[in-house]
């Protein structure tokens, strides 16, 4: 899947640590159709524009020039962007590998655009094989449900089964908990992956980027014993050869986040991420920003002509580790997978296996949305999930408790 360059490129960045990103998120848009519970980000980005395909270019030449392997373009839905094609082919002449992000919103023109442009990876939410919970996650937006499976449908027919990957980003809420082992299922039965996200709810006196207010996607201790059954469920299947991609020392840290512990992930590197060594963020705009939830006072825009030299001084890596100091860290998959791939070496040699040898014997492609339905339903006949279990527990909590006294407290 990976080009030999990006091969190269992440090796460098894994083996010189600090002075090669291996992976940069771009928010292309702030602009989503849906607005979801666990997500802020088309608020906290909609201040700001969009550059232009010659300023995403620029931005390339700039990335393939400080050795960046990975681009995820997000958003928002980045495939509101027209241009998206474009944008990723402005990547992939580079050898960077491109990986984009939808919500169920792209067509089959978008996607097979996409593919050929370059694009061999893929992420589509997907936190439920039920309709109704789904559509209530994503704000309550009817068949969202049913347009995500539609998009599963056509990414199998646009991109090629061999040399290329996909995954379902999928968000561990109290709403839907009992429900991600079906995910897991679904997915490998499909040949996709699965990541996985605990929702992130910020105190609105200490606002973050990225981070939801909803007080519903926040975790009653009542239901942290219901947490570690579910998370012990996710790691069973992934040792019996499920399409599980997030790594144990992951999932173990995702289990500490719920439970408002501090997270462990940042331990080999005196407990601050690896931002911007192996990885940052870029706003739609163009400036560097150390990840999805914090946004620096001063512009560093990523296709500015001196940003190669930016990014290898002092003064913009100070900026950036003045915020990185104080920060009780998160558990937004793609940062601390990516520490945990430079820094874990049994993760490096699992996810070196998983990417140089490829994954096209399990894909089933193409399928129709029809067998993708069938499929669901079959599951969740197989695996009924008891609802109450975790119903009865959200019931007991009071609906309108002060939102700071359960927030996390990571430091």
């Amino acid at each position: 899947m990976f080009s030999l360059r990006t091969k190269l490129r992440l090796a460098r960045g894994i083996l010189a640590r600090g002075r090669h990103p291996l992976y940069v998120q771009f928010y292309v848009t702030a602009r989503c159709n849906l607005t979801c519970k666990q997500c802020n980000i088309s608020y906290a980005n909609a201040d700001v524009g969009e550059v232009s395909v010659a300023q995403v270019e620029a931005m390339a030449d700039n990335l393939a020039a400080i050795g960046t392997g990975v681009v995820l373009l997000t958003g928002g839905e980045p495939f509101v962007r027209r241009d998206l094609p474009a944008i990723i082919r402005a990547f992939t002449r580079h050898g960077i590998h491109v990986r984009t992000q939808t919500n169920g919103l792209a067509t089959d023109d978008q996607l097979r655009q996409a593919a050929e442009a370059g694009a061999r990876d893929i992420s589509i939410s997907l936190d439920s094989l039920l309709a109704e919970k789904q559509d209530f996650l994503n704000g309550s937006h009817t068949r969202s449900w049913r347009r995500a499976i539609d998009a599963i449908s056509r990414v199998t027919h646009a991109y090629p089964a061999r040399r290329s990957f996909a995954a379902f980003g999928t968000v561990l809420s109290p709403q839907n908990l009992l429900e991600i082992p079906n995910v897991i299922r679904f997915a490998t039965r499909v040949g996709w992956h699965v990541s996985l996200v605990p929702a992130h709810v910020a105190d609105p006196a200490e606002p973050h980027n990225f981070r939801s207010y909803d007080r519903e996607m926040l975790f009653p201790p009542s239901m942290y014993p219901l947490v570690d059954e579910v998370l012990a469920e996710c790691i069973a299947l992934r040792r019996r050869g499920h399409l599980l991609y997030d790594s144990p020392e992951y999932l173990d840290n995702v289990r500490r986040f719920i439970r408002r512990e501090p997270v462990t992930w940042r331990r080999r590197n005196n407990d601050v991420c690896d931002s911007p060594g192996l990885y940052f963020a870029i706003r739609p705009n163009g400036d560097l920003q150390p990840c999805c939830d914090h946004v620096l006072r001063e512009s560093y825009p990523v296709w500015h002509p001196d940003f190669p030299r930016w990014y290898r001084e002092t003064e913009l890596r100070g900026a950036v580790h003045a915020i990185t100091r104080e920060c009780g860290g998160c558990m937004y998959g793609s940062f601390p997978e990516m520490t945990i791939a430079a820094r874990f070496p049994l993760t490096t040699l699992r996810r070196s296996l998983l990417f140089l040898g490829g994954t096209a014997a399990r894909k089933p492609w193409p399928l129709t949305p029809d067998q993708l339905l069938a499929i669901i339903d079959d599951i969740n006949q197989a695996h009924p999930v008891d609802h109450s279990r975790a119903g009865a527990l959200l019931e007991s909590v009071p609906r309108h408790a002060d939102v700071t006294r359960v927030l996390p407290v990571l430091s």
